[in-house]
């Protein structure tokens, strides 16, 4: 499984040879005094702090599979934390546990934006200790499906996240308004042929259009959900595509480097 994980994660250009000093970290925290574990994943041969990312995986939850994919994304460009949505005693073995654990939160999303900002706020904390090398001036947000509605609910809280980036994520709120709070810059990218999602994709947009940072909502032709994740093979609804995961990743990383770019200073004409 490990083998062929790591052969499909290089068909996409972010797994290396570095796999051998990447580094996980299990890291305890609260929401509310709920018990939360999240985990930490960097490549320790980089000494140089680089950007730290938020990951919320997929329904499924904080989980081996989910680990190695996050080592894959991490690599020697970011530190990933691992947010833990559900809680300690709770990691779904199933889909059909899948789907209760999270339609909790999908059902209270209040509850859910505090536990999304409580695993950013972790990461946040992380930094600030240099447990790893995070940059604290650089921090953002990555999801998929259920981890991509997780991190534009980030977003809709107003916290200071320089950027989110949901793939194949739901696109619904129970609040529309809160898009006016927006700071983080927003990246959404589905499949044209998801049919869990792309319904709600007209309000998503008119929603954003509140928004006062830079946001685009990406539609991939012919792609359906889970088309990011390399183990994805449930057709017709949830299918690994990997010439659109491709092109997804690179425009994370464009995306997130914008967002980490300093600003150019002012060009003064006639000085």
């Amino acid at each position: 499984m490990r083998k062929t994980l790591i052969a499909l994660l290089l068909v996409f250009g972010f797994a290396s040879t570095a796999h051998a000093a990447m580094r996980t970290q299990t890291v305890d925290y609260s929401v509310d005094g709920k018990a939360m574990q999240g985990v930490l994943v960097w490549d320790d041969a980089v000494q140089t702090p680089r950007p730290g990312l938020l990951m919320v995986p997929d329904w499924t939850g904080i989980n081996a599979r989910n680990i190695k994919f996050a080592e894959g994304i991490a690599d020697k460009q970011y530190v990933i934390f691992m947010g833990d949505m559900y809680g300690i005693g709770v990691r779904p073995k199933d889909n059909q546990q899948a789907a209760t654990a999270s339609g909790v939160l999908m059902h209270d999303r209040p509850l859910l934006r505090k536990r999304v900002l409580a695993a950013f706020d972790e990461l946040r904390a992380l930094a600030a200790k240099h447990v790893a090398p995070i940059d604290a001036a650089k921090l953002a947000a990555i999801g998929f499906c259920f981890g991509g509605t997780s991190v534009l609910d980030l977003a809709r809280t107003g916290t200071d996240v320089a950027a989110v980036v949901s793939f194949h994520g739901g696109l619904s709120t129970d609040d529309p308004a809160l898009a006016k709070h927006i700071k983080a810059r927003v990246l959404a990218m589905n499949g044209a042929d998801d049919r869990g999602t792309m319904p709600d994709a007209p309000a998503f947009m008119q929603e954003m259009r509140q928004s006062p940072a830079p946001w685009q909502f990406v539609v991939f032709g012919g792609a359906v959900h889970c088309f990011a994740e390399p183990w994805a093979h449930s057709p017709p609804g949830c299918v690994y595509d990997p010439p659109v995961a491709k092109r997804a990743f690179a425009l994370m990383h464009a995306w997130l480097d914008e967002a980490f770019a300093k600003p150019s200073p002012p060009v003064l004409k006639g000085v």
